[in-house]
């Protein structure tokens, strides 16, 4: 059995690349034929212009749309930076204007104190009494009238037909009392 496994690996081994299904020899591969002399182009007076036209003709060219694009984006940057700085400078005077708004209610409230404490009733009740002569009602003046009738009231309209928010307002009413 280990000459005929030997034979078989010489079999394969020279029939077949390396135990794989390609043939060692391909009889439809035609030879490769050299290329014919390319002409060698004259070399350029100065570096720089050698450098200049390699980079000329490796240099992709850019698209119409490319260059609006870029230049649209750059612009949205600019505005969007000169709409931050005027966040920025909103915020700020928002700030000041809530400082400032805290200062004034401050000052209100001690006003309001002030104002408070300038009046005094005693002063108020003797000018009332002694420069205007006037005085508290006595028991003779005052009448409790009792009456059993509720209070009501009724608007007499003596203008003509109203029209725009009160005629809206009229159905409106008209309206609910309906549905009550």
């Amino acid at each position: 059995m280990g000459a005929e496994a030997a034979r078989v690996l010489d079999y394969y081994d020279s029939e077949y690349y390396y135990g794989s299904a390609a043939p060692a020899e391909a009889p439809y591969v035609k030879p490769v034929e050299e290329p014919a002399d390319v002409p060698v182009p004259q070399k350029l007076a100065r570096p720089y212009e050698r450098a200049k036209e390699a980079a000329a003709r490796s240099a992709p060219g850019v698209s119409f749309f490319a260059l609006v694009g870029a230049l649209f984006a750059g612009i949205l940057m600019i505005l969007v930076i000169l709409a931050q700085l005027s966040y920025l400078e909103i915020a700020g005077e928002m700030v000041r204007l809530n400082s400032q708004l805290g200062e004034l209610a401050e000052q209100e409230r001690r006003l309001e104190i002030e104002f408070e404490k300038a009046i005094d009733m005693k002063e108020i009740e003797w000018y009332a009494r002694y420069s205007l002569g006037m005085s508290k009602p006595d028991d003779s003046q005052v009448t409790i009238v009792r009456s059993m009738a509720t209070d009501s009231a009724e608007i007499i309209n003596t203008g003509g037909t109203e029209r725009g928010f009160n005629g809206l307002a009229q159905f409106i009413s008209s309206l609910l009392e309906y549905l009550r």
